[in-house]
């Protein structure tokens, strides 16, 4: 498969899904089923048979997968060639049986399907059209080319010329609608799965971001106290050694260095403390938190605190990752496609959440307003985005991860515009743009009142 620059595969090629082993234990069932149902026909239905041509076809199929289990190792993948060459050698010798057995006369005509799902689920679109059209070509010289089916008293079984037609048909319509079918659901599934796959590498590193901050916050705390100590005795020794100058200057060089190691550390561990070792803060400061990095890329980022509905004060929600990330991920959606504001609308009551962003760009266009949080989807950009951020290739992939993140801490999410995006009025400054609504159960997200004045507790002590 291959990648593109997110580090995600693109499913441009798919037959790696598709073990040989797979291929070759389903060919075994199908040999198995094939010399059945020739056995039955012959000994209990008395049908008269090419004994040697039906030998010939399904020894084929015998040595094809003979070769396959010995030469390739068991977990052997087919390359995109390799799967089509497969499929393609089950629709002809399915093919060169049904031809001996009465061609589309024969109600087991209809297997030649099986083939032709496969590729569609498997392959490139290319391959999968290769494989229909050989199948449907076949399916049409079938209709019209077969050896028939003959009873032991030598009458030959047919049926109608409407019902061979309407068989044909049936056959060619299927393979369309399977094939196309099959296709699409396999494309959304391996579409969901690469977006899944890209939200758990966020949240991944949002953690591992949120973790080593802990870290260095705890380290901070901890030191503290011996810095403050080698400060205090340095500059006690600086009084002391008056007259010593050699000596002097060493204890005025620990007490200096002293100072800097504390500066170190107060700025690695200011964002630790604002993560981790400080597990939950304000509302606000977590919405400004996310937003912070997207407010110096020259549009306004404005934070407007509606307060409370009732008289409950603002809560304290827990720093979950997936809060940030996800918020963060929405700012900077809006960012990109406002015209020069953001704002965010931070409300509360004793029972709900709720945080609003909206910006002053064209919105979301309609084509794609029911589809916002589909992963690989082109977002609300109109063709003089193009001109304005070249650079740009919005695929729904950040608001999915988004959408994603924040629906599994509880929020519920409702997108919209705030005018039509048709306006051909000026938007900027406007709240005319975008808007993403979030909504939470303030109990899920926010802490008992009452527990954000508790101490934290001891230090844990780091191990190495």
């Amino acid at each position: 498969m291959t990648e593109n620059g997110n580090g995600l595969f693109t499913g441009e090629r798919r037959s790696d899904w598709v073990r040989l082993r797979t291929l070759v234990a389903v060919r075994w069932i199908a040999i198995a089923g094939q010399i059945g149902t020739i056995l039955i026909a012959m000994l209990a239905l008395g049908l008269r048979f090419d004994h040697g041509a039906f030998a010939l076809v399904i020894g084929a199929s015998i040595i094809l997968n003979i070769v396959s289990s010995f030469i390739y190792p068991e977990n052997t993948r087919l390359s995109e060639r390799g799967a089509t060459l497969m499929l393609l050698f089950d629709i002809l010798q399915l093919s060169a049986l049904l031809y001996f057995s009465g061609g589309l006369n024969n109600p087991f005509s209809m297997l030649i399907l099986a083939p032709v799902t496969i590729s569609a689920s498997a392959l490139r679109p290319k391959s999968s059209i290769l494989t229909g059209a050989v199948a449907i070509a076949l399916v049409s010289v079938l209709a019209l080319y077969y050896v028939p089916l003959q009873t032991g008293e030598g009458d030959i079984l047919t049926v109608p010329g409407l019902f061979l037609f309407g068989t044909w048909a049936g056959i060619v319509i299927g393979v369309v609608f399977l094939g196309v079918f099959s296709w699409k659901v396999a494309s959304e599934i391996h579409t969901m799965s690469e977006a899944l796959l890209a939200t758990q590498m966020a949240l991944t590193r949002e953690q591992k971001l949120t973790d080593i901050g802990g870290v260095v916050a705890a380290a901070a705390h901890e030191l503290g106290t011996p810095l403050a100590t080698i400060k205090l005795v340095s500059s006690e020794l600086v009084d002391d050694l008056e007259g010593q100058e050699e000596l002097r200057d060493d204890a005025r060089l620990i007490n200096e260095q002293a100072d800097r190691c504390r500066d170190i550390l107060h700025s690695m561990g200011q964002a630790g403390k604002d993560d981790l070792h400080m597990r939950f803060a304000p509302l606000q400061a977590v919405v400004e938190e996310a937003a912070q990095p997207h407010m110096a890329r020259g549009k306004s980022v404005t934070l407007d605190i509606l307060g409370a509905e009732d008289d409950s004060a603002q809560p304290y929600v827990y720093r979950r990752p997936e809060i940030i990330h996800g918020l963060r991920n929405l700012v900077q959606n809006a960012v990109d496609f406002c015209e020069t504001t953001v704002w965010v609308d931070i409300a509360w009551s004793a029972d709900d959440i709720r945080l609003r962003i909206i910006d002053d760009g064209a919105g979301f266009p309609a084509s794609v307003i029911g589809r916002i949080g589909d992963p690989f989807m082109h977002g609300r950009r109109a063709d003089k985005e193009f001109e304005k951020r070249p650079g740009y290739k919005g695929m729904g992939l950040g608001l999915f991860i988004a959408k994603t993140l924040l629906e599994r801490t509880g929020a519920e999410i409702g997108f919209s515009n705030g005018s039509d995006p048709h306006d051909l009025h000026l938007h900027a400054g406007r709240r005319s743009g975008a808007i993403v609504e979030l909504t939470w159960r303030r109990a899920v997200i926010s802490v008992p009142e009452g527990e954000q004045n508790k101490a934290l507790g001891e230090n844990t002590l780091l191990t190495p």
